[in-house]
């Protein structure tokens, strides 16, 4: 089954894939039309009920396929108020080869003549709450009428996703949806599944149909969250690149916890990092120890941030055991990336983890040591489940699995195996945590990281710092032009 909001992605990344929404409304206003041919004879009169939008685009097309039954095509409003180019277009043919159509200024004075069966194309999925006007009028005079009622992927006024149905919506005798059965009609006695050509890529592979419905951050300070990258010691750039990533993927703010020792190089790449450091300099301390842990929990925990922990870390035995420490008095939700990830395997821990290893990490992890990621999905799906924790794995082609969904990632150019673009990721996927759970943060980062080095289109030239400047961007959905 899929949901409403899993379908328009899968739509939307049909389309990035060459098969645009009108070929597929194409195919569904088939598949409506041939299900009305089942439920009729030739010569029965067909009420086909279209709305404004892509669900009675499917019906419009359906009318242009049932010459051999009475047609008449009822449009709930003006058709300049169709909300789709390619549902207006189709209206659009219906007048050029004057079929039976009319327009519904007046729902009140709607009625329907005696058809032998009436299609309500009215709503689609992803429309819930109480049915408003015309919808409502119309669809109380659907159920009055003595015909049988075939819906369109969903009946009008049922939620697709939790088949709850509002006092006026439609009680439909048949359904015809596409792709895949959605939830909320599961239970229904009379549901077909279309297949409509949508290939298995689009659910697979990561898109810009996931960056359409991941939504907005919020509106207000302090709802889109903050990052807390605790790292930093041998290596100063990184742990800076992660906290800059996360304010252009949307964080409201981005800190970073270091060594004394290097809390000058960090604050100086950018005005922009809340740098806070740690540990006594005139003790020489230049790494994490677990004397500092309990603060830097109770600071995470206490402002409910984002920690990304491990960028520029590196792998002093202190550091190592802090980092252990760390993850296991931690209760938050964190991305764990670079020195940190070898640890993870040998702790305990409350905390909800996104794990984002290149291929040398993975192995170390436990999981394949291979070049071809893509090629080994079941055993990187099984680390994830044995690990209890999501897997981004780093690669030409990504792989991001909770140990039950496995999706795929080919955003990117070879540019890519410059240093810095892991962290990049890291802090992208960090700040996408606060407005999705794990596992769709860690596909959206994943694409959104990659397409932010296409747009730059630097080739060999790439370097990380620039993928901050087109990462607002991708996330847009958009492009550089």
């Amino acid at each position: 089954m899929i949901t409403s909001r899993r379908m328009a992605t899968v739509d939307h990344n049909a389309a990035a894939l060459g098969i645009p929404l009108r070929v597929l409304m194409e195919s569904s206003g088939n598949a409506v039309a041939r299900r009305v041919q089942e439920l009729t004879d030739p010569a029965d009169s067909v009420a086909l009920v279209c709305g404004r939008g892509n669900n009675g685009g499917d019906a419009l097309v359906a009318a242009r396929f049932l010459d051999d039954r009475e047609v008449t095509v009822y449009l709930l409003g003006r058709p300049e108020s169709i909300t789709t180019d390619i549902a207006r277009a189709n209206w659009e043919a219906l007048e050029q080869v004057e079929s039976g159509i009319r327009t519904v200024a007046d729902s009140r004075a709607f009625a329907l003549d005696d058809p032998d069966l009436v299609v309500d194309a009215m709503l689609g999925t992803g429309i819930t709450g109480d049915l408003r006007e015309p919808e409502a009028s119309v669809a109380r005079a659907i159920n009055d009428a003595a015909a049988s009622v075939l819906a369109v992927d969903v009946p009008s006024g049922v939620d697709a996703d939790s088949g709850a149905a509002e006092a006026d919506s439609v009680g439909a005798d048949h359904v015809v949806t596409f792709h895949d059965l959605k939830p909320g009609i599961a239970d229904h006695p009379d549901v077909t599944v279309a297949d409509i050509g949508i290939p298995a890529a689009a659910e697979e592979l990561v898109g810009p149909g996931d960056v359409e419905v991941l939504g907005a951050g919020g509106s207000q300070k302090g709802e889109s969250g903050r990052t807390y990258v605790i790292g930093g010691g041998p290596y100063t750039g990184a742990p800076a690149l992660a906290g800059g990533a996360s304010l252009s993927a949307g964080a409201d703010l981005a800190f970073v916890a270091c060594p004394e020792s290097v809390f000058d190089p960090i604050a100086g790449y950018s005005e922009d990092l809340i740098v806070q450091p740690y540990g006594d300099g005139a003790d020489g301390a230049d790494h994490l120890t677990p004397e500092q842990v309990p603060d830097l929990v109770d600071v995470a925990e206490r402002h409910d941030d984002v920690v990304v922990l491990g960028p520029g870390l590196g792998r002093h035995p202190e550091t190592e055991a802090a980092a252990r420490q760390f993850l296991a008095e931690f209760s938050g939700t964190a991305v764990v990336d670079a020195d940190a990830l070898a640890l993870v395997p040998e702790v305990e821990t409350d905390a909800t983890l996104v794990l984002t290893p290149n291929r040398s990490e993975l192995a170390e992890l436990g999981g394949p040591d291979v070049d071809d990621l893509a090629a080994h999905t079941d055993e990187i799906r099984d680390l994830a489940a044995d690990l209890g924790h999501t897997v981004l794995a780093k690669g030409p082609h990504d792989v991001i699995t909770d140990g039950e969904r496995v999706r795929r990632c080919r955003a990117g150019t070879p540019g890519m195996t410059v240093g810095g673009t892991g962290d990049t990721l890291a802090g992208v996927v960090a700040a996408l945590l606060a407005r999705a759970e794990p596992f769709e943060a860690a596909c959206v980062g994943s694409y959104v990281n990659g397409r932010a080095a296409e747009l730059l289109d630097r080739g060999a030239g790439l370097r990380a710092t620039e993928l901050q400047e087109t990462i607002p961007v991708a996330l847009q959905g958009g492009d550089d032009e």
